[in-house]
């Protein structure tokens, strides 16, 4: 089970997945629904919705088969579904420069998105501090609709 622990900057409170070669848009996909799961997918692409507009920690896990949902563990868990057809999963900031992103090889497939977040409770009063963190786990599996499995209070 390989994993990846990344800092990347949330600029406007997120970051992506997305296939290498993806044209998906999000720019239509943040309505309150998207918000509020903190996930907004579209052809591709998979935005992740964050506490804060900075840095924030995240640890991306490449898995064989659906892990165990541990609700007791995590603040917000949501799940989608990624399309991959390049190879090449690219993960980045919403404004960082996509050439130099981050990219894993993946296996062409559809994957299930997995995040899981914690540290709603270590955020500052300003927001710009905090523990907060983002776990995000992909595994193959069939397409579904974006789920909320525990719902944060944010």
């Amino acid at each position: 089970m390989p994993s990846h622990a990344l800092k990347l900057f949330a600029d406007y409170h997120q970051f992506y997945l997305q296939d290498e070669v993806a044209e998906g848009d999000l720019s239509q996909s943040w309505g309150t629904e998207a918000v509020e799961r903190m996930l907004a997918v579209a052809d591709g692409v998979v935005g992740v919705g964050t506490l804060r507009n900075m840095e924030v920690s995240v640890t991306l896990e490449f898995l064989d088969a659906e892990p165990t949902v541990e609700p007791a563990s995590f603040d917000h868990i949501a799940e989608a579904s990624l399309v991959v057809r390049s190879g090449t999963l690219v993960i980045a900031g919403c404004t960082d420069y996509f050439p130099d992103a981050a990219r894993f090889a993946l296996a062409a497939g559809n994957y299930r998105v997995r995040l899981s977040i914690s540290g709603f409770d270590t955020l500052s009063e300003d927001g710009l501090d905090g523990e907060d963190h983002y776990l995000v786990q992909l595994w193959q599996a069939p397409l579904i609709e974006p789920v909320v499995l525990k719902q944060g209070e944010f």
